[in-house]
């Protein structure tokens, strides 16, 4: 038996390989758009790949199992309650997939989802009795499947669901079982996921707080209780993954001169600005985006642009093209236009815009002392990013609550001629926050260096109400 799992990072997206080498076959179980590792993947072991599977329907990334699809003629396999309108094979429980000598039995264990599936997989030259599970959004290491992701009306039914999926169904298998789920950390499908990307049934029975004993409603009300921001168009993506996501084929790349852009931003166009923070805030163009092309740009975009909005790309290198594309592509945002392949300086030179020092970094002490010395409309509103239960925990003196997935349609409730700072755990929310206020035109946007950790590391006090 050959296993190999990927795993993207930021997203914590985990997808994998399993085939059988004796005869040369294999499948590919939650592939995200980026198929080329899993054909490459495929080439290397003389594998073909036969059998594409989804866990479940993904909401926070678009799946590339049509794209893998047209790419090998290999069948997609999906849980019947998924009502999947792509062209699929409906799995079943205890359906059996046989790739000659490797045996994936299905096992129905909604909770995250109405459909979600674990893959118990058995090797039959060694031995009957599963070796690894795929265990999707059911069960990750050190914790569980977030169950309201799917409309939170419906949260406390999943997660009954995924109380008998967890004790009933998966708890009494054996300890030595191998489990590898389909996330890992970074992602929000979980609370609060471990950084090992696989784990066994024994450690987690002993050390996963969600594993504790607890009748049925006391589990309910652990599962649903101080759940983090659901991903950004994740009912949008939600949605993709239903009807089928469009291929999205070869990334090719697509320079624009300034003149080739300028239609487009007349024609309603953003301009997403990739560069380092520090080449942002030397200069940039006014109304542009900034979200660095780091790992957590799949996460952060659905914070600031609309999923269908045309988008141009501004990156610190023409080479970053295809790895910001497929980043966008991952959850769904497919319209992009092309990047600038002319400098700032071109664009100045052109008679055009630059400014710079409406978004800046600022430290915990340096606001405090802003905030001790300022009056009236020149005081900072300090705005807390975070979620609820978070900002219940402590936070800064003042601090009004606007979650971050909340920003932008109450963006009226703040004031772009007042100084603006925002604030999170640690300063990754913040600057989505920061890249969206000054996006809509705030004159004066503070982005808290380290967040409420760090203001409280500082020594400066913290709020609790």
């Amino acid at each position: 038996m050959f296993t190999q799992q990927f795993f993207v990072e930021g997203l914590g997206c985990a997808s994998y390989v399993v085939g059988c080498e004796a005869m040369g076959v294999a499948a590919v179980i939650d592939p995200d758009r980026e198929i080329q590792k899993y054909l490459d993947v495929a080439e290397s072991r003389g594998l073909t790949i036969t059998h594409i599977i989804e866990t479940h329907l993904h909401a926070d990334h678009v799946s590339g199992n049509t794209d893998l699809a047209g790419h090998t003629g290999a069948d997609i396999y999906i849980h019947e309650a998924s009502a999947a309108e792509y062209e699929h094979e409906p799995l079943k429980h205890d359906d059996i997939i046989e790739l000659c000598n490797i045996r994936l039995r299905v096992m129905h264990t909604p909770g995250h989802t109405p459909e979600s599936i674990t893959l118990l997989i058995s090797d039959t030259t060694r031995a009957e009795e599963p070796w690894l599970a795929l265990t999707g959004d059911t069960l990750f290491v050190g914790d569980i499947g977030r169950p309201d992701l799917v409309g939170v009306e419906a949260a406390r039914g999943l997660a009954s669901n995924m109380h008998e999926s967890l004790f009933e169904k998966i708890l009494p298998l054996n300890d030595s079982l191998l489990i590898y789920p389909g996330h890992g950390a970074g992602s929000l499908c979980g609370k609060s996921i471990g950084a090992m990307r696989s784990t066994t049934l024994g450690y987690e029975r002993k050390y996963n707080l969600a594993l504790s004993p607890r009748e049925r409603e006391e589990f309910v009300e652990f599962a649903t209780s101080e759940l983090p921001e659901q991903p950004g168009s994740h009912k949008r993506i939600k949605m993709m993954n239903r009807k089928g996501p469009r291929p999205i084929g070869t990334v090719k790349s697509q320079p624009l001169t300034i003149r080739d852009a300028i239609p487009h931003f007349q024609r309603g166009a953003g301009l997403l600005d990739t560069r380092s923070k520090d080449a942002y805030l030397q200069a940039h163009i006014p109304g542009s985006v900034h979200l660095e092309a780091d790992n957590q740009l799949s996460n952060r975009i659905g914070f600031v642009f609309p999923p269908d909005a045309p988008l141009i790309l501004l990156l610190s290198n023409p080479s970053e093209y295809e790895q910001v594309v497929y980043s966008l592509a991952r959850v769904g945002y497919d319209n992009v236009v092309g990047y600038l392949s002319e400098s700032l300086a071109i664009w100045e030179a052109m008679g055009l815009p630059i400014t710079a020092g409406d978004i800046q970094d600022v430290e915990p002490v340096e606001l405090h002392r802003i905030l001790q010395n300022c009056t009236d409309r020149d005081c900072p509103r300090v705005v807390d990013v975070r979620e609820p239960w978070e900002y219940r925990q402590g936070h800064v003196p003042g601090a009004v609550l606007i979650p971050l997935g909340q920003l932008s349609s109450r963006i009226s409730e703040l004031d772009p001629e007042r100084p603006v700072a925002v604030i999170c755990a640690s300063g990754n929310r913040s600057q989505s926050a920061a890249a969206l206020l000054g996006q809509k035109g705030f004159k004066t946007v503070y982005n808290v260096s380290g967040g409420t950790g760090a203001w409280q590391y500082s020594g400066l006090e913290l709020e609790y109400q």
